[in-house]
């Protein structure tokens, strides 16, 4: 792997509860510097796709950071989102109904999302609150609803992304990592255990942390 292929794989994120306009294009400044990808608040991603390089990927969030949206809700935020400009969406499960085995209001939810929108839907399963049986079930459902991926966790729960996780969700689709991600260490070692694709609010870091590696 070299420096663009790193690069290209991390969704240089800012999601906290304070987020600012101005942190949103500072991380934009930075994706485009490093070669990164963005995801970001939805409440920005019309003026961050206009302030953007029209090549930079944008994703947003969708029924973050809980889940407990009504299906009616997320489908809205994510035609909102989509017609506001992003590229690809991060998308929460309803991890309750999910724990109470209620898995066909999980997967319907999942499917209308994807149906309701032409772009890349990447389903959180937020790992760390799982059994291993229900992040078995919750990507099996992701999977039959169509979902282009599964990614690891918000980073709002106690937790985040683990190999152990990434090799177990990358049996059933592509595996965005997230959560905890804040050194090339520990993104090398999501990317050998299967991960395409790395979720890090320290993009920057990790690239540098690469290139210091390799010099």
């Amino acid at each position: 792997m070299d420096r663009a292929e790193l690069a290209s794989a991390i969704d240089h994120t800012v999601l906290g509860p304070e987020t600012t306009r101005e942190d949103v294009t500072r991380v934009v400044d930075e994706a485009v510097e490093y070669g990164m990808n963005v995801c970001i608040p939805p409440c920005y991603v019309a003026e961050a796709r206009e302030y953007a390089p029209e090549d930079l990927t944008v994703a947003t969030v969708v029924g973050f950071p809980h889940g407990q949206n009504t299906p009616t809700t997320k489908r809205t935020e994510a035609t909102t989102a989509w017609e506001n400009g992003a590229d690809e969406l991060d998308v929460v499960i309803n991890v309750g109904r999910l724990q109470a085995g209620d898995t066909d209001a999980v997967r319907s939810e999942i499917a209308a999302v994807v149906e309701a929108v032409p772009i890349p839907i990447k389903v959180i399963i937020e790992a760390p609150l799982l059994t291993d049986a229900s992040k078995d079930t919750a990507c099996e459902l992701a999977a039959d609803a169509g979902a282009d991926f599964v990614k690891t966790a918000t980073g709002f729960a106690d937790g985040g992304a683990t190999v152990a996780d990434v090799e177990r969700m990358a049996e059933y689709l592509p595996v965005k990592a997230s959560g905890g991600i804040g050194d090339w260490s520990t993104a090398r070692a999501m990317l050998e255990g299967g991960a395409e694709r790395l979720g890090a609010s320290s993009g920057v870091e990790i690239v540098e942390d690469f290139e210091r590696t390799r010099n």
